[in-house]
C-alpha cells in the first residue's frame, strides 16, 4: 500500500499534496505519510511533518496490523470453510476397528501393535511408542509362556488358546493407548488391505516353511507339534 500511495502522490501537483497535508482528517495516515515523503523529496517539506508523523506512523502501522489480521482470519475461515482442506489436514491414521480386525486376521496380536505403532509414529508421540514396544515384548513373553502351558500342559484347543491370547492385548490397544495416547477423534481412516496382504503372503510362508521347522526339532517336540497341528 505504501508504495501504491508513494506512485500516486509523484503524479499530483504540489498544491495538490499540500492539500492532503492540510486537510488529513480527510485521507487515509499512509497517504498522508506519502504526501509528506513526495513534497521533502521536491525540496518543499511541509513545517507540520516533524509535529505530525509520529502520530501518523504509529497510525499506520496499528492499521497494516488490523488489516493483516482481518487477512488471516479471512484465509482460516475460508480453508476451515472447505472440506477439502480440513480433511488434508486431518492425519491419516489405522482405526480402532482397524487395529482389533487386524489383530484377529493376523491370527497374532502382534499385528495390531504394529498398525497401532505405526499410528504413533505418525502423530509423534515417540514414548507412547516405546511404551507400546515394551508392553508388546512382555506381554509376548508372559502370555506367550501361558499360552504354552495351556495348551501343551491342559491341552487347551488352539483356536480358543489364540482368542484368549489376542483378546486381552487389543483391549490393551484399544482402552488404554488409543485414548491417552492419539487423543484425535478427526482423522482420515487409512486402509487395512494392504497389511492383510502382507500378513497373508508371511503366514504362507511360514506355513511352508513349517514342515522343515518340525523336522529339526527333537523327536519329542515334533510329536507333540504334530499332535498339536491335528486339533
Amino acid at each position: 500500500m505504501a508504495e501504491e500511495y508513494a506512485d500516486k502522490m509523484a503524479r499530483k501537483t504540489d498544491a495538490e499534496l499540500r492539500q492532503y497535508v492540510t486537510g488529513r482528517d480527510q485521507y487515509r495516515d499512509d497517504a498522508v505519510l506519502a504526501a509528506f515523503d513526495e513534497l521533502r523529496r521536491r525540496g518543499q517539506p511541509h513545517p507540520d511533518e516533524e509535529l505530525v508523523r509520529p502520530a501518523l506512523e504509529t497510525a499506520v502501522q496499528a492499521q497494516v496490523a488490523r488489516e493483516t489480521a482481518a487477512r488471516e482470519q479471512a484465509e482460516l475461515e475460508a480453508r476451515a470453510a472447505d472440506p477439502a482442506t480440513v480433511s488434508a489436514a486431518m492425519p491419516e491414521l489405522y482405526s480402532p476397528s482397524s487395529i482389533a480386525i487386524f489383530s484377529m486376521l493376523s491370527m497374532t496380536m502382534l499385528g495390531g501393535g504394529v498398525l497401532l505403532g505405526i499410528n504413533l509414529f505418525r502423530l509423534g508421540r515417540k514414548r507412547a511408542l516405546l511404551g507400546l514396544l515394551l508392553f508388546i515384548v512382555l506381554y509376548l513373553g508372559v502370555a506367550g509362556l501361558v499360552l504354552q502351558w495351556a495348551m501343551f500342559q491342559q491341552g487347551l484347543h488352539p483356536f480358543l488358546g489364540n482368542l484368549l491370547f489376542n483378546v486381552p492385548a487389543i483391549l490393551v490397544y484399544l482402552l488404554w493407548f488409543w485414548p491417552r495416547y492419539v487423543q484425535t477423534e478427526q482423522y482420515r481412516s487409512r486402509s487395512i488391505i494392504i497389511p492383510i496382504l502382507i500378513s497373508f503372503a508371511i503366514v504362507w510362508g511360514l506355513q511352508q516353511a513349517l514342515p522343515y521347522l518340525i523336522k529339526q526339532q527333537p523327536k519329542k517336540v515334533q510329536a507333540e507339534m504334530e499332535q498339536l497341528l491335528r486339533r
